[in-house]
C-alpha cells in the first residue's frame, strides 16, 4: 500500500510539473514558480513524457513548445488534479471541516502584507489550500476581470471594474536611498529630485503608478535611471548605492532598523494610499471565501495592531 502511495505520489508531481511547464511556456520560469530546481523539473516533465510515444513538448532554439497532443495532455491532466482536489474536499467537508481553494492575487509589495491577514486562519482550517499569486498590479487586475481568483490585494483601485472592497491597512511611500548620504530636513521635492538619480518599478507597477502620478501632481522634472522588475530587486539596487527610489514603507522594515536604507524627509511625502482586499461585484462566493471575509471583518483591526505596531512609528 505504501509503494502504491509513492508511485501515486511521483506520478501527481509529474503532472503539476508538466501543468506548470505548459502555463509558463518555459522551464525555467516554471522551476522558480515551483521553487525548484531546474534539473529537478527537467526530469519530472522527461518522466512525464516516458509514459506516452507522441512528443508532448518541442524545443525549438532555445524556447519550448507544446505540441497540440501535450495541450491535449494538459486539459486531461488538469481534470485529473481538479478530481483528486475535489474528493480530497469533499471528504473533509463530510467530516464537518471548512475545505476547498482560497485563491487570492496580489500585487508584488503586497507580499509583505498579505500573509499576516492569513496566518491564523489557515492554521484553523487545515482543508483549505492557498493558491496566492505574487505579481504587478496589471496581471493581478487581469485575473481579477476574467474571475480566476476570490481577491486581490491592492493600493490603487481599478478604474474600469465594477468592484467590492474592504480595506486592510495604510499605505505609505517614502523618497528611500542608502544610509550614507545626508540630507538635511525640509529640502523641497523640486530641488532635491533636480539631479537624483531615480530607480522606478517596470510599467504595470502601482508603486511605479504612485510614484508617477507624485511627479506629475507636483510639476517636478526627474532624473530617471534605471528601471527594475521586482521590489526586491530595486531595495538591492537601493542598498548598493545605485539611486534612490520612492518606496512603500512596508517592505523595508529590516533594512531601516539595520540602517542599510534610509528615508530622506522631504515635503509632500509619505505618499499615502490604502490597501485594499477588493473582489467582482456580485461574485458568487465559496464557502471558503465567505469564511474568509467574515475573518478579516472580525479580526483585521487586531491584526494590525499585533503584525503591524512598527508601522506607525513612521
Amino acid at each position: 500500500m505504501l509503494y502504491i502511495k509513492i508511485i501515486y505520489e511521483l506520478y501527481f508531481k509529474s503532472i503539476t510539473d508538466f501543468l506548470k511547464v505548459v502555463q509558463t511556456k518555459s522551464v525555467t520560469r516554471a522551476s522558480e514558480e515551483l521553487h525548484l530546481t531546474q534539473p529537478a523539473v527537467s526530469i519530472q516533465l522527461k518522466n512525464f513524457q516516458d509514459q506516452f510515444d507522441i512528443p508532448l513538448t518541442e524545443v525549438v532554439g532555445r524556447k519550448i513548445f507544446v505540441t497540440d497532443f501535450g495541450h491535449e495532455i494538459a486539459q486531461a491532466a488538469e481534470n485529473i488534479i481538479n478530481q483528486v482536489y475535489a474528493i480530497n474536499y469533499k471528504t473533509l467537508a463530510y467530516k464537518g471541516q471548512l475545505a476547498g481553494r482560497l485563491k487570492i492575487s496580489v500585487v508584488s509589495t503586497g507580499k509583505y502584507v498579505m500573509p499576516q491577514y492569513l496566518t491564523d486562519f489557515m492554521k484553523q482550517h487545515d482543508g483549505i489550500e492557498l493558491l496566492m499569486d505574487v505579481t504587478n498590479k496589471s496581471k493581478v487586475i487581469e485575473s481579477l476581470e476574467n474571475n480566476e481568483v476570490d481577491f486581490a490585494l491592492v493600493s490603487i483601485l481599478p478604474d474600469k471594474l465594477n468592484i467590492e472592497k474592504m480595506d486592510l491597512l495604510q499605505n505609505k511611500l517614502y523618497l528611500v536611498g542608502n544610509g550614507q548620504q545626508k540630507f538635511k530636513r525640509g529640502i523641497s521635492a523640486k530641488e532635491i529630485f533636480k539631479d537624483l538619480p531615480l530607480i522606478f518599478r517596470e510599467k504595470g507597477s502601482g508603486t511605479r503608478q504612485t510614484m508617477e502620478s507624485f511627479f506629475v501632481k507636483n510639476n517636478i522634472e526627474v532624473l530617471k535611471k534605471m528601471e527594475l522588475t521586482s521590489n526586491e530587486a530595486v531595495k538591492q539596487a537601493l542598498i548598493a548605492g545605485l539611486g534612490y527610489s520612492i518606496m512603500p514603507l512596508i517592505g523595508i522594515k529590516n533594512e531601516l532598523h539595520t540602517n542599510e536604507l534610509q528615508i530622506i524627509p522631504i515635503k509632500g511625502l509619505p505618499i499615502k494610499t490604502t490597501w485594499r482586499l477588493i473582489w467582482l461585484k456580485g461574485k458568487k462566493h465559496s464557502p471558503v471565501s465567505l469564511a474568509f471575509m467574515d475573518y478579516l471583518k472580525k479580526e483585521k483591526a487586531k491584526i494590525v495592531h499585533e503584525k503591524f505596531n512598527w508601522y506607525e512609528q513612521y
